[in-house]
């Protein structure tokens, strides 16, 4: 009788990779079993290793078939005091500890990208690894909106800096956009960034004299939390899938000479 073993892997992935990562063998071995025509996919024996497996393929050795999970995609909100891990050997509370027992499957799910313990907000959670990497790669420059509460009211000529990029110890960063929120106090910023660099906004305030009080994403490629209250999670829609796995890669120049600061108040 065939036992049915489901595996999560991307789709498109080499045949001999997803025999690999499915735990059946190493890639090497794996190339071997295909040649030989002792593996099948839907039925039909494949033998070429560079086969690329697509979610609603079967594959089988032996008296078992391989299967790509269903792929999963959520949207969090994340609160502070939680780590954007699968597990943390200080034994702190995961973002995936929010999500656990809420009526969802076996499947293993994972963070797009890293929050800060302390940082709030927008935090992709899925289960397909080709969509994952592709969002989380620096190279492809998805842009993120951040709303940051900082110690003292921002100076105009901070604001310029900040567009026009400044020199830190790994090299020149800048934000794509800073948008004054109108506050009386001057405190509350929202800026567009599309780096993928550690701890990078609250560096760039600091590296100008200015203490990140507060940092809440709220918005990631596209994606926004409107109306998900702190520590919940939903679904992605379809449309939102679909318009994560159509993006096109940004192309982020070098900034400009910076121009007159925006301003407009902020709406929950």
């Amino acid at each position: 009788m065939e036992k049915e073993q489901i595996y999560h892997d991307e789709p498109g992935t080499p045949l001999n990779a997803f025999l690999a990562r499915a735990g059946l063998c190493s890639r090497r071995a794996a190339v071997e079993l295909i040649k030989n025509g002792k593996i099948y996919v839907n039925g039909e024996i494949v033998t070429e290793p560079g086969y690329r497996v697509q979610q609603h393929d079967k594959v089988k050795y032996q008296d078992k078939i391989y299967r790509p999970e269903k792929h999963v995609y959520l949207l969090l909100n994340k609160p502070k005091g939680y780590v954007t891990t699968t597990a943390d050997e200080m034994e702190r509370k995961t973002v995936l500890d929010l999500i656990k027992g809420k009526g969802l499957g076996k499947e293993r799910l994972y963070p797009v990208g890293r929050l800060d313990r302390d940082t709030t907000g927008v935090l992709l959670i899925t289960n397909d690894g080709y969509l994952s990497q592709r969002l989380a790669h620096p190279k492809n420059n998805i842009t993120k909106k951040y709303y940051v509460v900082l110690d003292k009211p921002l100076h105009i000529d901070d604001t310029n800096k900040l567009k026009k990029g400044v020199y830190l110890e790994d090299g020149k960063s800048w934000f794509d956009k800073v948008t004054l929120t109108g506050d009386k106090a001057g405190k509350m910023v929202i800026v567009d960034i599309h780096g993928g660099k550690n701890r990078i906004i609250k560096r760039m305030f600091k590296h100008l004299g200015y203490k990140v009080v507060a940092l809440d994403r709220i918005e990631f490629a596209g994606i926004t939390k409107k109306k998900l209250e702190t520590g919940s999670w939903r679904h992605l829609t379809d449309a939102e899938v679909e318009e994560l796995k159509m993006f096109k890669k940004e192309s982020k120049k070098a900034p400009v000479p910076a121009r007159k600061v925006e301003k407009k108040e902020i709406k929950d």
